[in-house]
């Protein structure tokens, strides 16, 4: 077993770097969609071609029968779209349709995935030679006899190359991947169970369910012992979700199609367990024009310049009794009292519902550099009427130039301090943690900044770039100057009813 193990150490950047051959022949985003797909096609044709194997060993005359693959939670693979197929024709002009009809044939044959797999290898803008010596590498550097060590093996390549396009791809990157030591972290603190319900209403690539997975996994030996459900607006993203849960086996519900969450909620009766989000930060414009009777809004309306509430509140609808809600925001939803919005947050918090905040340091994701916050919501804390605050600014360390990233053990330490606050055991660490009660919040005007309370000089700023503050201040001030104009309006109609002449 050492030996396998250490025969897979640097395989994800020695897959990464191999396929690289495709950069700078075809634009990122597409590049993206190619390594995906046939990450995708790869696996899924080798359990296929494992459980085929064991099917004719059985000699039941079943290994061309659809439900005895299904039955296992394997992906029926026709004969066109299997691998060694593909590679064979590898160094030939037709392999882009090649592939292309075999992601079809897939999807024909699996309804789920209808209308998901990349089907762009065809296209001239793809140089046919450079294709294939991609299919060679995958052919010759993945080594997939035993297909359970082989998903793993094939989901960490997954997920290391989904980093690396985040990275690639700048701000674009963002949209579909959270940084895998910011989900470990929501994860560890909020502990999903067996048998629970997990939600993500801005789903990305799924990592939040993958790491949920995982969790479990670890702690009770079981897979698949979660129910998953998920939506996301961005059709390339969702898409990405569906094979990512596919390859990692996980049976989730994430619509039927791609959907904006606050306009088209594709899962309106849903009460979550457990509630893992990163929504978009400071997101505008989200539709408020459109939902402001929405029944969502428990704790009020939220500024149409600013969605930061908007899924706070959309969470929390959706949260079962007990349930708890971990997710990502820019710090500025923190403090902000912009329209309405520290109104909104003094009700909430009033309500009992915030049972922790952590201030995380800067330079962690791929789109943003500001620094970002933690958020944990609970119905029926443990600790009523008590926060807890972590600074955790200072924590992580560089792994390059640009980016931070946190170890297991820095996870470790939050999870088990948040743990120990649970527990009623907690005890003050200055400069680091402080358990803080409502009258306390309410003395800082319910302002939930960590450096308040943990006893750090804070600089008195809401995390936001000049251009994000200029964007919020811009869509803000249109938002007073139309009502401004609407009462103008209105007064001039009442003058008018009772004789003055305007």
């Amino acid at each position: 077993m050492a030996e396998k193990t250490n025969a897979n150490i640097g395989f994800e950047k020695q897959l990464w770097d191999a396929a690289c051959v495709l950069w700078g022949h075809i634009p990122a985003a597409e590049y993206r969609k190619v390594i995906v797909g046939l990450i995708f096609l790869r696996y899924i044709s080798a359990a296929f071609d494992k459980r085929y194997q064991e099917l004719v060993d059985e000699g039941d005359g079943f290994e061309d029968d659809r439900d005895a693959y299904e039955m296992d939670n394997v992906f029926f693979v026709p004969e066109e779209a299997r691998w060694n197929n593909i590679a064979y024709k590898a160094h030939t002009p037709e392999i882009g349709t090649i592939i292309d009809n075999a992601m079809r044939a897939i999807e024909s044959e699996n309804k789920k995935l209808k209308n998901v797999l990349p089907k762009n290898y065809a296209s001239p803008d793809l140089d046919k030679r450079i294709l294939g010596d991609v299919v060679d590498i995958f052919t010759n550097n993945i080594d997939m006899s035993d297909t359970e060590t082989s998903e793993d093996l094939l989901g960490r390549t997954y997920e290391y190359c989904i980093a690396q396009f985040a990275e690639k791809e700048g701000v674009g990157g963002g949209e579909f991947y959270t940084p895998s030591s910011v989900v470990k972290t929501l994860v560890s603190i909020l502990r999903p169970f067996d048998n629970c319900r997990v939600y993500d209403c801005c789903c990305g690539s799924g990592g939040m369910f993958v790491q949920s997975e995982k969790f479990i996994e670890a702690h009770s030996h079981k897979r698949g012992a979660i129910s998953v459900y998920g939506q996301e607006a961005n059709p390339d993203t969702w898409k990405m979700a569906k094979m990512n849960m596919a390859i990692r086996g996980i049976d989730a519900d994430l619509g039927p199609y791609n959907a904006d969450t606050f306009t088209s909620d594709l899962h309106p009766t849903l009460k979550a367990d457990f509630i893992l989000a990163n929504p978009p930060f400071n997101y505008h414009p989200w539709g408020q024009d459109k939902l402001k009777e929405d029944k969502r809004w428990e704790y009020g309306l939220p500024p149409a310049g600013n969605a930061n509430y908007a899924w706070i509140q959309h969470m929390i609808h959706h949260l079962a009794p007990n349930g708890k809600i971990g997710l990502v925001l820019a710090n500025g939803a923190l403090s902000t009292q912009s329209s309405g919005e520290g109104e909104i947050r003094k009700k909430i918090i009033e309500d009992d519902l915030i049972e922790g905040i952590i201030a995380m340091p800067t330079q962690l994701f791929y789109s943003v550099t500001i620094p970002v916050t933690l958020w944990f919501i609970t119905k029926g804390k443990k600790q009523k009427g008590k926060t807890l605050f972590i600074d955790a600014r200072k924590m992580g360390h560089m792994v390059d130039r640009k980016h931070r990233d946190f170890t297991d053990e820095d996870i470790q330490k939050l999870a088990d301090t948040f743990e120990a606050f649970q527990n009623g055991i907690q005890e003050d660490v200055l400069g680091f943690c402080k358990v803080a009660d409502i009258q306390e919040i309410e003395n800082q005007d319910y302002i939930l900044t960590p450096g308040r309370y943990v006893g750090i000089e804070e600089q008195e700023d809401d995390g936001e770039s000049f251009e994000e503050k200029m964007t919020r201040l811009t869509s803000e001030l249109s938002e007073m100057f139309a009502k401004s104009h609407e009462l103008e309006n209105e007064i001039r109609k009442k003058l008018g009813a009772i004789g003055y002449e305007i």
